[in-house]
């Protein structure tokens, strides 16, 4: 037994504390992650994984060895304990305890055993504590159970949530291994099933399980395999030119090179870069992850970088930290102007998402005040300045689109720490419940996208009973002709800067042309704050809804072409969608969020009604059709429809093709 002085002091502690029935924290206080004595080893082990008291489970054991692929476990068993090097006598013995021990572990969970699970490979450590057989395996369930998480399979959330927090650490390194098409269950499934006992040699493993157990935190797989892959980063790009086979072998084998002595930093670092992340991901995934529970699986598959909690977020942002390492957040509000300025956080910056795509230059300049402005609330330690970027939309798909981009934006920049905010501005209305006034900033009931759909209820029952006058309708009709016509030059400069020699003016009622689905507005309708003017073309009857699969449309045998694109409204609503060209129309699908391969008929127009097509110089991407017809040296525009379609160069040729068509076969 270890001495007691001034360096194995603590070994006579916890000793002491092993006699007195102490916690996992008790051991952690005295150990502090120290790779354990041998004797201690397996009752601390046992302590830290909640087993000292669980009894024989294998007493329920039949030692009936019938598993469908009960060859294959003991052929797997066989050649494991044959490379040990233990006498034969050893060999049978270890060969037998595997083999009960997996059997029972498959029959009482009801699992079917598979070549290259890492189970075998996960007893190893355990063997060499020389425990009971029936403790064997207490302490491989619970490893099994608290460790090893129940989806690092192919494609597994487990390997989705390694890439996020590669992403948020290091975003080049991994845009360089997305580049090569290396998602991590490419090359560290093994690392997960086995806690890295696959690909390190046993003294390694015992010293990190020994640091392992005593943080009692199942999560700490996910940052030893994040320092694996940044500590090689140099490595890793240098071989930009290599196969992805062989990119791959290097990482898979990148634990082999540990040593036994390197544990205690390898391990510190990957303690500092959890310290360096934000907690509430990893809070709201343990279930998912840990229980078997796959609810949230496409989420986190689809996730465009790290989320965060409201919750984390608003805590942050309310209580100053002593720890300089420690996350702190600066929040970029990426709403449009209008719903920043219905309510916001005090400690966020506006970052308007539409300036992105209607003005680029606009919103570089912002980029620049953003870092700017977050530079400088860190040299002064405000409490609104942070490294980490936490960006916040809507809480509403449909717009957050836009947000989506400004994000998007940022990663292939390669900017460090983004995140992005779960549920947006919603969440955070919601957090505040009825202290909401108190904590937003700014905050407007009647223009707060939250409040305003029950003030204008509350408003509509109260006219209803009436106890209100119509003052704010008589507003509304005295303005609705200086309203259009703001509203004419306001869209025309939109669509089109340059001044064009074609005036243009709006449809009336009698100019009716072309076809709009379900009450769907014009993509560049711009209401008033008090006057909603509902476009005349836009008075179909809900029921006339056409739901379509995608793919069956796109068949058709009178489709030309057909191009993905996203349907792009003023306000910064975006829908993905299918622009579709046939010999006399111009059809657009929208796609059903909840229903995949389904969309929705929202366009239907005569290819004929089409007297302008637009592109901004900056944007050319972004198209514009001008529906209306021609009136002396005037056009009638009756109404618009604007898209930011890939192959914008070869849509716009493709329709106008089909239009001079047209106006050939009416010659």
């Amino acid at each position: 037994m270890a001495s007691i002085d001034d360096d194995n002091g603590w070994v006579a502690d916890l000793e002491n504390a092993l006699l007195e029935e102490c916690s996992v924290t008790d051991i952690y206080c005295i150990c502090k992650g120290k790779p354990l004595p041998d004797p201690l080893r397996s009752e601390v082990w046992q302590i830290c994984l909640d087993v000292r008291d669980k009894g024989n489970q294998l007493d329920h054991f039949n030692e009936i060895y019938d598993l469908p692929n009960q060859s294959v476990l003991r052929e797997d068993c066989t050649n494991f304990v044959s490379k040990l090097g233990n006498d034969e006598e050893d060999k049978l013995s270890v060969v037998s305890d595997l083999e009960s021990i997996l059997t029972f572990y498959c029959k009482s969970r009801n699992l079917a055993y598979e070549k290259h699970n890492g189970w075998i490979e996960l007893l190893l450590p355990l063997l060499t504590l020389k425990v009971p057989r029936s403790t064997t395996y207490n302490l491989f369930e619970a490893i099994r159970d608290t460790y090893v998480p129940q989806s690092c399979h192919t494609e597994g959330n487990a390997f989705h949530i390694l890439r996020l927090l590669l992403l948020y650490h290091d975003p080049e390194l991994c845009s360089f291994l997305d580049t090569k098409r290396i998602t991590p269950d490419k090359y560290c499934q093994t690392w997960f099933q086995s806690l890295f006992a696959a690909t390190c040699n046993l003294p390694v493993v015992i010293n990190m399980w020994d640091y392992y157990f005593q943080q009692s935190d199942p999560f700490f797989i996910f940052f030893l395999s994040l320092i694996m892959v940044i500590n090689a980063r140099e490595q890793i790009i240098s071989m930009k030119g290599e196969s992805r086979e062989v990119i791959v072998g290097n990482l898979a084998n990148m634990p082999c090179a540990l040593e036994a002595e390197d544990v205690g930093d390898f391990c510190s670092l990957a303690q500092y870069y959890a310290l360096k992340t934000p907690v509430s991901f990893r809070t709201d995934l343990m279930q998912n992850l840990y229980n078997g529970r796959g609810e949230e699986s496409a989420l986190v598959s689809q996730a465009l970088c790290l989320p965060v909690s409201v919750n984390e977020l608003v805590e942050n942002t309310a209580h100053e930290t002593g720890n300089i390492d420690a996350v702190r957040f600066f929040l970029v509000d990426c709403r449009p102007v209008e719903q920043y300025n219905a309510g916001h956080l005090p400690t966020a910056f506006h970052l308007d998402c539409n300036l992105m795509l209607q003005e680029p230059s606009a919103f570089g300049t912002a980029v620049q005040g953003l870092l700017s402005a977050q530079k400088q609330a860190l040299a002064h330690n405000s409490s609104a300045g942070g490294e980490h970027l936490c960006f916040l939309g809507s809480g509403r798909n449909e717009e957050d689109q836009y947000t989506h981009m400004v994000v998007a934006s940022f990663l292939q920049k390669h900017t460090q720490y983004v995140s992005l905010l779960t549920g947006g501005y919603t969440a955070i209305h919601d957090y505040f419940s009825d202290n909401v006034g108190e904590y937003l900033q700014d905050h407007s009931p009647r223009q707060c996208i939250v409040c305003a759909p029950l003030y204008q209820e509350a408003a509509h029952a109260t006219v209803k009973s009436g106890q209100s006058t119509d003052l704010f309708g008589k507003i509304s009709a005295a303005m609705k002709s200086k309203s259009a016509e703001v509203k004419e030059k306001l869209i025309d400069y939109i669509v089109n800067p340059n001044s064009s020699p074609v005036q243009e003016r709006h449809v009336s009622s009698s100019d009716k042309i072309g076809k709009r689905y379900r009450n769907v507005a014009p993509v560049f309708s711009i209401d008033d704050d008090h006057d909603n003017v509902t476009n005349v073309e836009n008075v179909e009857d809900e029921e006339t809804r056409e739901l379509v699969q995608i793919q069956s449309w796109l068949k058709q045998p009178e489709v030309i072409e057909h191009f993905p694109c996203q349907e792009v409204k003023v306000n910064g609503f975006m829908y993905r969608s299918h622009l579709i060209v046939t010999n006399s129309e111009l059809i657009v699908l929208r796609e059903m969020a909840d229903r995949k391969g389904v969309a929705e008929v929202i366009v239907k127009r005569p290819l004929s009604a089409i007297v302008k097509i637009t592109a901004r110089k900056r944007h050319p991407e972004l198209i514009t059709f001008k529906y209306g017809v021609p009136d002396g040296e005037n056009l009638i525009i009756s109404d618009m429809d604007r898209f930011l379609i890939p192959n914008a160069d070869k849509a716009t040729k493709v329709v106008s093709e089909q239009i001079l068509k047209q106006l050939k076969i009416k010659e």
